[in-house]
């Protein structure tokens, strides 16, 4: 459902909230490695969730990426909304023109409560609640460190 661009923009954002430190800053590269992204890729990436100010960033020898308070108030739909726009949640599941309640296709009414909660989940929940997610319950946003074998 979504492009690989939006993962990675979520995953490096995650990945920001949760290594985020008082005046630290995280350089391109070192996401990129940590996450298995390829690095001109997030970079452009960064870019362009720094222009959405859903990131922000320094310049120079001490800069890179992080999130100041109020890139922890965004929510995974405002990446979402950056990244790959929001026309994907209006299409139908299985590729029809035109579907809805009134026309609905084969598996609408199956797909629609499943999109609508998904929907709820990446416009209700801020950054720094995912961050909290992740560190409480141990969550993964790489599986770098997982022995995956």
């Amino acid at each position: 459902m979504l492009s690989n661009a939006c993962k990675y923009a979520i995953r490096s954002v995650l990945y920001l909230a949760i290594h985020n430190e008082e005046n630290s800053r995280v350089g391109v590269k070192k996401i990129a490695e940590e996450l298995s992204v390829p690095q001109p890729f997030l970079a452009k990436l960064l870019q362009q969730l720094t222009k959405s100010k859903l990131v922000s960033s320094s310049k120079g020898p001490t800069g890179g990426f992080y999130l100041n308070e109020l890139n922890f108030k965004n929510t995974v739909w405002d990446i979402i909304k950056s990244i790959d726009g929001t026309d994907k949640f209006d299409q139908c599941f299985m590729g029809l023109s035109s579907c809805d309640d009134k026309n609905p296709c084969p598996v609408h009414f199956t797909v629609a409560p499943f999109k609508k909660k998904l929907m709820d989940d990446f416009k209700d929940k801020t950054i720094r609640e995912f961050t909290k997610e992740i560190k409480i319950k141990g969550r993964h946003i790489s599986l770098k460190q997982l022995d995956v074998n």
